[in-house]
């Protein structure tokens, strides 16, 4: 969704790299480039204003004139302001002390309440929780229908009493449905109430009815990121009929432009508590204004990429994959740990998503995006026409036998060769990393062995200065090597981090963000 605007703030600062000291009128043209920018983007007037009136205010203080590289300086103030304009912190949900946890959504019509309500559901099911999903929506055509399919789809229970189709009252639903919570012992409801537009006095009253009735603990504002400035209006008309806590983001993975969606929580004063970025209910998490920022800005998002990991690859498969990765050349890694690994990384949602969460990944979102998912499952039919014993030692397979596991898995010969090829390539590459050999192509790094692959053997001692056969000149160069050596030692240089004295990898702290998913 974001994809304009990350491409045009990318090339605002490609041109300041470089410079040494930036100028006022330096600043002036970036701080003009970034609200062409944001407002193409269809980001709020007001937002714009006051985003570049702060932007300009930083980059002319003394820590970007003093600073060694002005070109950082200025891309991480706009990074602090984004997160600011985000709504800042993260905002997690509030769950009352006495169960149940009321949690109301509401919302115009179409903006995805309904699913919303199921994906809500599973992501708190999945934390532990209890959750019930009361189908108070009895206006829109088959809405009692659809919230019973996808809470079955999340696998949580719902209370649906009346059919819908405009039968029965929403308030005496909703009022009800707490009774129902602590009989069945539920410890958190979520009411889906009707859509309605900002101008409709009567549905809003209702909506304001139904949080009466029910007290919740949480309301929460549902609205599609694609439809623009009106977004903000109506959550303005909201705020101000029903009031709400929070602000939750539908079809963030739209390709409209999205600005509307920086604005909210600067406009509204409200946060943004989650967002919604895909079809499957799956694709829900909790808003986090760094995360966001980071991606806008294509420096990636490290922390949900691992965070999903965690949620679908065990320690103790981990430990046991890396032990056969360890071993000599790796050869105890087959083609089913390899299926296994592919299988496993399936589960962690579409692989250019993932792909996205990467640092620098906006250079070539183009190709990332024609992605063909399908390879994964062309893949995997291949290795699953392979005999066990293929698998387990795939130096066995040879023509007659591609011809076979070709023909059973419905693909050419050639991509069978192909396969095997770089499963071989992929082995002998994740093995030496596992060993400390580091990246192929790549420098050693402390602590880790050496880049070019001679983990056990030293790499050759590189030729050194050429001496000369003058007598006079060769004594001159004598001493000028021991003077080098002398001050190398008194003086100790940085480490490969750029540490202070012979600091290593080992010596590295990590930001304390990353602390808690290391162990």
């Amino acid at each position: 969704m974001f994809d304009t605007l990350s491409d045009r703030l990318s090339a605002t600062f490609k041109n300041l790299r470089g410079k040494g000291r930036l100028s006022e009128a330096d600043i002036d043209a970036t701080a003009r480039e970034i609200r062409i920018a944001l407002l193409e983007a269809d980001v709020a007037l007001p937002v714009v204003r006051t985003f570049i009136k702060n932007v300009k205010e930083r980059a002319l203080g003394s820590d970007v004139s003093k600073a060694l590289n002005p070109a950082q300086q200025v891309l991480k103030i706009v990074n602090d302001e984004l997160v600011t304009i985000l709504g800042g912190e993260t905002r997690r949900l509030r769950f009352a002390k006495q169960p149940p946890t009321v949690i109301m959504l509401a919302g115009l019509q179409g903006a995805g309440k309904t699913t919303l309500a199921g994906k809500l559901g599973k992501w708190l099911k999945d934390q532990g929780h209890s959750p019930l999903l009361v189908a108070a929506d009895l206006q829109r055509p088959n809405a009692v229908n659809q919230l019973s399919v996808v809470a079955e789809r999340a696998g949580v229970a719902v209370y649906a009493p009346e059919p819908g189709n405009g039968v029965g009252d929403p308030v005496k639903v909703a009022r009800d449905s707490m009774e129902f919570a602590k009989t069945k012992v539920h410890d958190i409801v979520i009411v889906d109430t009707a859509g309605r537009l900002g101008i409709d006095a009567e549905l809003m009253q209702q909506a304001a009815d139904i949080r009466d009735a029910v007290s919740p603990d949480e309301i929460l504002f549902v609205v599609d990121a694609m439809i623009g400035q009106d977004a903000v209006n109506t959550a303005e008309a909201f705020r101000d009929g029903v009031g709400f806590d929070g602000v939750v983001l539908s079809k963030l993975d739209g390709d409209a432009r999205g600005g509307a969606a920086l604005s909210i929580a600067s406009v509204t004063g409200k946060p943004i508590m989650f967002a919604s970025n895909g079809e499957k209910l799956d694709d829900f998490d909790a808003f986090h204004p760094d995360r966001m920022a980071s991606r806008i800005l294509d420096m990636g998002d490290l922390l949900t990429l691992i965070e999903q990991a965690e949620k679908t690859f065990s320690q103790e498969e981990a430990e046991a994959m890396a032990s056969k990765l360890a071993s000599k050349k790796g050869q105890d890694f087959t083609l089913d740990d390899f299926l296994a690994q592919m299988e496993q990384v399936r589960k962690m949602g579409s692989i250019s998503k993932l792909l996205g969460l990467l640092p620098g990944m906006g250079q070539i979102k183009d190709q990332i995006n024609n992605l063909d998912e399908r390879d994964v499952d062309r893949t995997a039919a291949i290795i699953k026409s392979m005999t066990p014993a293929e698998r387990q030692d795939a130096t066995i397979i040879n023509g007659s036998r591609r011809a076979r596991i070709a023909k059973g898995s419905g693909v050419e010969v050639s991509a069978v060769k192909g396969l095997v090829e770089r499963f071989f390539e992929a082995r002998k590459m994740m093995s030496r990393m596992a060993q400390g050999g580091g990246m192929p192509g790549m420098p050693g790094m402390p602590g880790m062995g050496g880049g070019p692959g001679r983990s056990k053997k030293q790499p050759k001692q590189a030729k050194g200065k050429q001496r000369s056969g003058n007598p006079m000149k060769r004594r001159q160069q004598e001493q000028e090597d021991a003077a080098r050596k002398a001050a190398g030692a008194q003086g100790a240089p940085g480490g490969a981090f750029g540490l202070p004295g012979q600091q290593g990898a080992q010596d590295f702290e990590l930001p304390d963000e990353f602390k808690k998913f290391m162990g």
